[in-house]
């Protein structure tokens, strides 16, 4: 067997396994999902659920009430969050060869959720929806930060170093200021900011779906075509640049897309940490740096790590639910302790 003939075979091989895994990962996404609108604080038998799911949204009955207008917007708007914090992670680490990056490393979530805090505080509306009003200024400061980021990164030869620094300086800036809103606040605005912070799906409706979804949807179209120009970049930006792609507007459109993710998800429920750290890292570990397969899979993880949170959240809570941000943290702090360790013992 010639050495051409043993690699073709051992890619081959790669890539059915590869394939065998990410279609694992999508069924039990599809058993997560139907736990997780299975499980809650009124007791619905599997039974129960197939055939409510099955009669539709139009039944009278209570059981009608409690799947399709509580527990399926609730579990759809935690897949799509998921997905989002799931992508949105994996976009920043490859953009900036680091495994500790993340929307939240970034400041891009610390940016969006002050973003929203403002609008609350204000009162702030759309066409008198004030989910509207959050949800755009969320976007509109995630954005800003992102930009806000790219142009000091320009000014400084772009490296990762100066954009994960600059990340964390924007993070404990908004930070500072959403605790001054907090601070001069009524104590109703106050507490309605601060149950943003926790990351609470009880936010969750078919409007937090639609839109978080579209948006998912969209900036997955948008980035499947650059899976190659990712792949190189992750093998490093003289690689990259030495194949002709420009590194700098690349990083711009990924800025903007992880913008958007990031916002659509802080914008409905609140501030989640981790997802968006740990899901890329658990997609790398299994499918290794395929960028066709991570970006899929990034966001299933992404997804299993909110349904996960979610089903975690119900039983610990009889009776109500535990924001499920809470319930990432818990899980993602030992994580992080195990991958900086890891990145010191390399």
């Amino acid at each position: 067997m010639t050495k051409t003939t043993s690699a073709i075979l051992g890619y081959a091989t790669q890539l059915k396994r590869r394939i065998l895994l990410s279609s694992f990962l999508a069924v039990l996404t599809l058993v997560m999902f139907f736990l997780d609108v299975q499980i809650g604080s009124s007791y619905l038998s599997v039974y129960d659920v197939i055939k409510t799911v099955l009669t539709g949204p139009g039944g009278d009955s209570s059981a009608s009430f409690i799947i399709w207008d509580l527990r399926i917007p609730m579990t759809l708007t935690c897949v799509f969050v998921g997905a989002s914090l799931g992508l949105a992670g994996l976009l920043i680490q490859t953009i900036t060869n680091n495994p500790l990056a993340s929307p939240y490393t970034l400041g891009v979530t610390a940016g969006a959720s002050f973003g929203a805090a403002v609008s609350i505080t204000l009162g702030f509306s759309i066409a008198g929806q004030l989910w509207v009003g959050t949800s755009v200024t969320a976007l509109v400061f995630a954005l800003s930060i992102s930009f806000f980021i790219f142009y000091i990164g320009k000014l400084r030869t772009m490296s990762a170093t100066t954009l994960i620094l600059v990340g964390i300086i924007m993070n404990f800036f908004f930070q500072a200021l959403q605790q001054y809103l907090q601070y001069v606040a009524s104590p109703e605005v106050a507490q309605i900011i601060a149950g943003w912070t926790f990351g609470n799906l009880q936010r969750s409706s078919w409007t937090s779906v639609f839109v978080s979804g579209i948006c998912w949807i969209l900036c997955f179209i948008l980035i499947m075509p650059k899976v190659w120009k990712l792949t190189a970049l992750s093998a490093g930006e003289e690689r990259a640049a030495s194949l002709g792609i420009d590194i700098s507007a690349l990083r711009l459109f990924i800025f903007i897309l992880s913008s958007i993710l990031v916002a659509s998800a802080v914008g409905f429920i609140g501030t989640v940490a981790f997802v968006g750290l740990i899901a890329p890292h658990c997609a790398k570990l299994l499918l290794g740096g395929d960028q066709r397969f991570l970006l899929p899979c990034a966001s299933m993880f992404g997804c299993l790590l909110m349904l996960g949170a979610s089903v975690i959240s119900k039983l610990l809570s009889e009776g109500a639910t535990l924001p499920v941000g809470i319930v990432t943290s818990v899980i993602g702090v030992p994580f992080l302790f195990a991958l900086l360790l890891k990145s010191r013992g390399n």
